[in-house]
């Protein structure tokens, strides 16, 4: 079937329009079917001549002829309306289908070119003490830090990198950035004594 309005996509209101038009086909041949009954209950094989063979007359035998031919018609029609809405619907379905499947696709390529414009991270938080100066300024278990002040990946080293920057830093806001549920996060974080071991925690 070309598809309605030319190469244009089907939508819901073509599914729509061939459904009402199947519903008038039924209703005609409903009504050509009523008159059938009407003309003595002869529907749509009851022979139309009498036992000798003379024609019925009893019954409007153009009307009876002219209802099974209409019937006959419409029946072929209906046939190729519901053709049509089943092959619409499978359009339609198959757009739903490829538009979900287009939307995975770029929601997919969007968190992998998010992944890719991250930083990497040189060092993973593992505990954060309550009210420790990590805590309070927001640190959480599972944080990758990817700054710690001047520390980064390209120039850490090991734990003194970051331990150093602390000691030089106290009381002074420290500019942290962290990876956390794949989003990066800025934190500022000041090293200052507490009740606590260390001047972080």
């Amino acid at each position: 079937m070309a598809e309605p309005g030319g190469g244009r996509p089907v939508t819901v209101s073509d599914v729509q329009q061939l459904v009402r038009r199947k519903d008038e086909i039924e209703a005609q041949i409903k009504a050509y079917y009523e008159l059938l009954e009407g003309q003595k209950g002869v529907g749509m094989h009851e022979p139309l001549v009498d036992a000798e063979g003379f024609p019925r007359s009893d019954i409007d035998l153009y009307q009876v002829r002219t209802a099974r031919h209409n019937i006959i018609c419409l029946q072929n029609d209906h046939k190729a309306v519901m053709k049509q809405v089943e092959e619409a619907l499978h359009k339609l379905h198959a757009r739903e289908k490829e538009k979900h499947a287009k939307d995975e696709a770029e929601a997919l390529a969007e968190a992998m070119s998010q992944n890719q414009s991250l930083p990497q991270a040189f060092a993973k938080v593992n505990t954060v003490t309550p009210g420790s100066p990590a805590s309070v300024s927001g640190l959480q278990v599972d944080d990758e830090i990817v700054e710690f002040g001047s520390v980064n990946v390209n120039n850490f080293q090991n734990l003194q990198n970051i331990a150093t920057v602390v000691q030089h830093s106290e009381g002074r806001p420290l500019s942290v950035t962290v990876i956390r549920g794949g989003r990066r996060v800025h934190v500022g974080l000041t090293p200052k004594r507490w009740a606590g071991k260390g001047l972080l925690g």
